[in-house]
């Protein structure tokens, strides 16, 4: 009886090992893509790692990429310091003041001319002003430590920095915002001009004028910004962008005032002999009675 019933065993043994060879070989033979039934098996089986974004990219129409390309570009929408300084212009055009440039001693720093009298840089300097940006402190800084970059000798005779009117003469901006590297080109193109762009022209033979550009497109070219300047009758908002000569192009902004023109400009040689004059209250007068007819 012992040995039948290891002979059982031994079949049943058998019988089980040849069915799980059976099972196995097919198995071995069956596809294993038709025991993937669901998409995370197949996912999980064909690629172990997810894909990255990188792999995928979609490409607009040509037409309406330059075109969306094209309107970033007109609005510049990095260069918020520059509409806010372009805010600040157009309210600046809110005041009463009346033209009037005569030298007048004010404090230092944050010093100003009486709120109801101003010239042109006055309106630049104001709105600078208005976000924490003193020009006449930053302006005397740069010319105490190289006055003869500054056309205050060659233009005006004068021997040693002004705090009470250096910064309220345009040359002097102009060469403040150059050596601080602000300085764009000039052109003819207005979408080259920006909100919160700088502009100076020359009026007549004589009569140096400077303005800001504002976030308001011209009546006859929406592609041309206004200027907030004074020129005579007050701050105003007009369309002057290329009105008269075009004589410098800049944009002055906080990460500007980092820059420290001794890394960039030797130090400058007294001049031999001033280039011009000054020009006295009745030839402003005259000037200003001259753009009013223009």
């Amino acid at each position: 009886m012992k040995i039948l019933i290891s002979f059982n065993n031994v079949t049943i043994s058998v019988v089980a090992i040849l069915v799980l060879a059976v099972y196995s070989a097919k198995s071995a033979h069956a596809s294993p893509v038709s025991s993937l039934t669901s998409f995370a098996n197949q996912t999980a089986y064909f690629s172990p790692t997810q894909p990255t974004i990188g792999n995928v990219s979609y490409q607009q129409p040509s037409a309406e990429r330059a075109s969306l390309e094209r309107l970033i570009q007109n609005l510049d929408l990095d260069n918020s310091f520059g509409y806010a300084l372009s805010s600040a212009a157009i309210e600046r055009t809110t005041q009463g003041v009346r033209y009037d440039g005569k030298y007048i001693k004010i404090a230092y720093p944050w010093g100003d001319v009486p709120a109801s009298i101003g010239v042109c840089t006055d309106v630049v300097i104001r709105s600078y002003r208005s976000l924490g940006i003193d020009l006449q402190s930053e302006v005397y800084n740069d010319i105490s430590k190289d006055f003869y970059a500054y056309p205050s000798f060659a233009e005006w005779g004068l021997k040693q920095p002004d705090p009470n009117i250096d910064h309220r003469r345009v040359y002097n901006l102009q060469a403040f915002f150059t050596r601080h590297k602000a300085e764009l080109p000039r052109s003819l193109d207005p979408l080259d001009y920006k909100p919160g762009d700088l502009v100076t022209w020359m009026v007549g033979p004589n009569f140096p004028h400077i303005g800001v550009v504002v976030n308001i497109p011209s009546a006859s070219d929406p592609n041309r910004f206004m200027i907030s300047h004074n020129i005579g009758e007050g701050p105003k908002i007009e369309d002057i962008l290329f009105r008269f000569p075009i004589t410098g192009h800049y944009r002055y902004t906080p990460e500007h005032r980092k820059v420290n023109p001794a890394l960039y400009f030797a130090k400058t040689p007294p001049p031999e002999k001033r280039r011009y004059r000054e020009m006295s209250d009745e030839e402003l007068v005259l000037a200003s009675q001259y753009l009013e007819g223009l």
